[in-house]
């Protein structure tokens, strides 16, 4: 009975240091500049493959409020992301575009890439390592 509770009690040890291994960083993103309380602030971390496509991997919707908003994201694994964040004054969830083409609401991007057109992934990447991040994006 010894040797039985020994043995389960080493196994749930080295699951245990298993899974912490693979938690992955904490990311907090600080968005600054948000102008007014209109809407929802859209937000999400996104790989090559969900970058301009789809939802990004990890996502958030916060009711805006004007000045500073802090976000957090757990867990995420080495490799190279895009952060991208939009409010949405209209509760829409999408972006706006003038008849022009330009965006009528705040956006911002990691990367701080200000290209003409839409931004591509390569401008907006950084890279997460084993250290937790702070990235600080403005509208």
């Amino acid at each position: 009975m010894k040797k039985l509770l020994f043995t389960i009690t080493v196994l749930a040890m080295a699951l245990t240091m298993n899974a912490q291994e693979n938690e992955g960083i904490t990311l907090t993103v600080i968005i600054e500049n948000v102008l007014n309380d209109d809407g929802h602030i859209l937000s999400g971390l996104h790989t090559t493959d969900t970058f301009m496509r789809a939802e990004g991997i990890k996502t958030s919707k916060n009711k805006a409020e004007a000045g500073e908003l802090v976000l957090t994201f757990e867990n995420i694994q080495p490799g190279d992301y895009a952060f991208a964040v939009l409010h949405d004054t209209n509760d829409n969830n999408r972006m706006d575009f003038a008849t022009n083409g330009m965006p009528t609401e705040d956006y911002a991007m990691s990367g701080n890439s200000m290209p003409m057109g839409p931004p591509t992934f390569i401008d907006a990447k950084f890279t997460v390592t084993s250290e937790d991040m702070e990235l600080r994006l403005r509208f």
